[in-house]
């Protein structure tokens, strides 16, 4: 009985039995097919050339996914190089967080001109520690350097905080705001084949979280 024709390059990648058909499955199976044809009826010539152009797609396709995995592995060595020149700098990324060491900077864009700020800033718990009234802010990026004093005057332990910012403009109405803050780059690790930066916080980022280097 005549083996049927394998008809597409799709079908040379199907999935068969838990195992995907690759390049030298297609030749195999293209060499059983000419092996078992019937003498009597031999593969039509058109069809033959029609699997070998197939077969030769596939060879083709599969030599550019070799290419381009080398250099993506090139790109991420160049990448993965020149990110250890950022160790030592300092970096802007978004997210209501801050590290406080002698002081902390609380960082935030206002949507519109605001009257009056309210910055509330928070310990690892969720407690309040303090809150701080601003007097009018223009659009655009703010930055508060926090002195790490609380309520009292009490001076906060170094570590990890939060902060809420609150804004509003001259009739009282809400202007909403974007927090953010910057961190001092202590090493580089890698995870799955991604590269990540790691703060003085302990916080580690990611390359497209940065909003600025300082």
């Amino acid at each position: 009985m005549e083996v049927s024709a394998v008809n597409s390059v799709q079908s040379a990648i199907q999935t068969v039995g838990g195992k995907t058909l690759g390049k030298q499955d297609f030749l195999n199976l293209l060499i059983k097919q000419l092996g078992y044809q019937d003498p009597l009826n031999p593969m039509d010539s058109t069809q033959f050339t029609s699997q070998l152009t197939q077969f030769s797609s596939l060879e083709q396709l599969s030599n550019i996914n070799t290419t381009l995995n080398d250099v993506l592995s090139f790109q991420h060595s160049m990448q993965n190089a020149s990110v250890a020149n950022l160790i030592g700098r300092t970096v802007k990324v978004p997210g209501d967080g801050t590290y406080l060491g002698s002081t902390a900077d609380i960082g935030y864009e206002l949507s519109g001109d605001a009257a009056t700020v309210e910055i509330s800033v928070y310990d690892g718990s969720g407690n309040l520690v303090v809150a701080k009234k601003l007097g009018a802010q223009s659009k655009g990026e703010n930055k508060f350097v926090w002195d790490g004093k609380d309520t009292q005057g009490n001076q906060m332990p170094e570590g990890n905080y939060t902060f809420e910012i609150q804004a509003k403009d001259v009739s009282g109405n809400d202007v909403s705001t974007a927090a953010n803050s910057t961190g001092k780059v202590t090493g580089v690790v890698f995870e799955d084949g991604v590269t990540y930066l790691v703060l003085d916080s302990g916080r580690n980022i990611n390359l497209s979280e940065i909003e600025a280097i300082q």
